[in-house]
């Protein structure tokens, strides 16, 4: 018997923003070519943790979430996003983000020890 004890404080999925954006083009990826480019563009925002293997898993996992949801069709082995698909996922994607940022609290200031 599982129970929960907290609540989640998941922020916004960037992989799946991430490869949302690069399939949002017209052309077709593999996995090697898109996993590289997603890799870069997360590294250029700074939003890739975790080292770079897990971040291939996290982006191979989530872009079968997106074959099985109809936002990416899969042809052999090329990916290509669907067009209105995709443009839903992003704006979703943008309101979740801006919920997400509207939630967080701010921190306390800190105040100055004094000094004995």
């Amino acid at each position: 018997m599982k129970s929960t004890y907290g609540f989640s404080r998941r922020g916004p999925d960037r992989v799946a923003e991430e490869l949302a954006a690069v399939l949002s083009s017209k052309a077709a990826f593999e996995f090697k070519p898109l996993f590289e480019r997603v890799h870069a563009n997360l590294k250029s925002r700074n939003a890739a943790s975790g080292g770079e293997e897990m971040l291939r898993l996290r982006a191979y996992e989530k872009l079968h979430n997106l074959v099985e949801a109809g936002i990416v069709t899969k042809t052999g082995k090329e990916y290509r996003g669907v067009k209105a698909a995709l443009a839903t996922f992003i704006e979703t994607a943008a309101t979740l983000n801006a919920e997400f940022e509207a939630r967080k609290p701010g921190r306390l200031p800190v105040k100055p020890e004094a000094k004995v």
